[in-house]
């Protein structure tokens, strides 16, 4: 064994470059493995729980380190074989080396613990994670674009914790439809020539390259995010592409000209067909524009769906308010079931698309106001009996929370993206006299570590 592989055994040591042996026994909620090395964490991606493992130590801080495997002495009887062949380097899926049942028992964990530290609540009761469909089930996917050293135009995912790009021309957790789309579009914005940003320099155009389905439908969009809309020859090649491809309706260039890794511009143009794609979710029909914000799991959002329709159990006689609505994406449906529905919504083009879906389904008994949802809440005219919360990552404002305890309405379903501000804001509710009576995780993110949750909560 080479030297600089050789393990150290004196239990003072713990320093960067140092190579030992673990045991994988849990994951984290960013979805690496977690070992114990002289009683202290070591988190090591692609590890799986059961994995032995030796590592090299790369960043090491007091108490916990990061570590990078060297060599996979011995597999968990939960570790697969990926389907992606670039899944060891690519930073868009975390899981794919984790057989799926156990991804889903891993994600219920990761809501229990999180509930049990950070929400004060250990005897909740969490029902298992409802699994959905594990591969292709993304509706849209959003690519950086670079240059390869050659100057080939390349599109991808940027591998782990850095800005080196994967270049693909095929994702297996993305609609399988896209994947052609995928492949070709590289070779015509190669023979363009347009240039391509280079984010260390902020010179050039092309940023992304965004796709987009229809799951029911089967239409699609295509969108390039530019520093400009001047692109010479783009309307003849957005033409080529409509012709070109089955079921493309539309080609959009979304203008970002500042700085940073926000993706999307506010500013959209269609260059050719129409600016939105029809889909069918939950009953209804749907038109979606490029840059307005869908669940890409349409499956697993009905999924979910459901079970908000089977726990509330609506006798149509219910006053419903949806926080964080989006473009009506849970308000529409539940609309049909309640007397009354009204949808709050900070972005605008949201609001504006949720009011053209209601429009679309005919749906008369909805409203929706734009606003933040702290301003919005406390100037309702009644309580309603049921609120629907589905705030972003970082939860709901303090306001929301206080809000909602001094009104008291009587029931509560609360949609987290994140288990730890779930946790965060279901103990301030049972503090205020709420009680949690399931909190079901549904896989939204299969192959990742994220998981999505919903809550119901009723007014003691």
């Amino acid at each position: 064994m080479n030297s600089d592989l050789q393990i150290l055994h004196d239990a003072s040591t713990w320093q960067q470059g140092q190579v030992v042996e673990v045991t994988i026994d849990n994951l984290s909620d960013r979805g690496d493995g977690v070992g114990r090395y002289q009683g202290r964490a070591v988190f090591i991606p692609d590890t799986v729980t059961g994995d032995r493992v030796r590592i090299r130590l790369v960043k090491v801080k007091r108490d916990y380190a990061h570590g990078k495997v060297v060599e996979l002495l011995s597999p968990s009887p939960d570790r697969v074989r990926p389907s992606c062949i670039v899944a060891d380097k690519c930073g868009g899926c975390q899981w794919q080396h984790i057989d799926y049942p156990y991804q889903l028992e891993a994600k219920q964990s990761q809501v229990r613990e999180a509930l049990a530290r950070i929400g004060g609540l250990p005897e909740i009761n969490i029902a298992p994670t409802l699994g959905t469909t594990s591969l292709g089930y993304r509706n849209k996917s959003t690519y950086p674009l670079k240059r390869s050293t050659t100057g080939q135009v390349q599109a991808g995912y940027y591998q782990k914790s850095s800005h080196l790009l994967v270049n693909l021309n095929q994702c297996p957790v993305q609609d399988s439809r896209l994947n052609p789309l995928l492949a070709e579009i590289k070779k015509d914005l190669q023979a363009q020539g347009w240039s391509i940003y280079d984010e260390p320099k902020h010179q050039g155009r092309l940023r992304h390259l965004s796709l987009r389905i229809g799951r029911e439908t089967g239409e699609m969009l295509l969108t390039l995010i530019s520093t400009s809309p001047d692109l010479q020859g783009l309307p003849a090649q957005a033409e080529e592409w409509i012709a070109k491809y089955p079921g493309l309706v539309g080609v959009m260039i979304n203008v970002n000209g500042q700085r940073g890794n926000v993706i999307f511009g506010k500013e959209s143009h269609c260059v050719a067909g129409r600016a939105y794609l029809r889909e069918e979710f939950a009953g209804l029909q749907w038109e979606i524009p490029a840059d307005t914000f869908f669940q890409v799991h349409p499956e697993a959002a009905a999924a979910m769906l459901t079970i908000i329709r089977e726990r509330l159990q609506l006798t149509g006689s219910e006053f419903l308010l949806d926080a964080y609505c989006g473009i009506g994406t849970f308000t529409l449906p539940l609309a049909g079931v309640v007397r009354r529905a009204i949808g709050l919504e900070i972005q605008a083009t949201a609001v504006h698309q949720a009011q053209r879906n209601a429009e679309l389904n005919h749906i008369e008994n909805v409203s929706f106001q734009q606003g933040q949802v702290e301003a919005l809440l406390p100037a309702l005219e009644s309580t309603p009996d049921v609120i629907l919360l589905d705030p972003p990552r970082q939860g709901c404002d303090r306001q929301v929370l206080d809000t909602i305890l001094a009104q008291q309405p009587p029931r509560l379903v609360y949609i987290s993206c994140k288990p730890s501000t779930l946790a965060r804001d279901l103990g301030i509710l049972t503090q205020g006299g709420y009680t949690v009576d399931l909190v079901q995780p549904v896989d939204f993110f299969p192959q990742t570590a994220h998981v999505e949750t919903v809550a119901f909560l009723t007014k003691d």
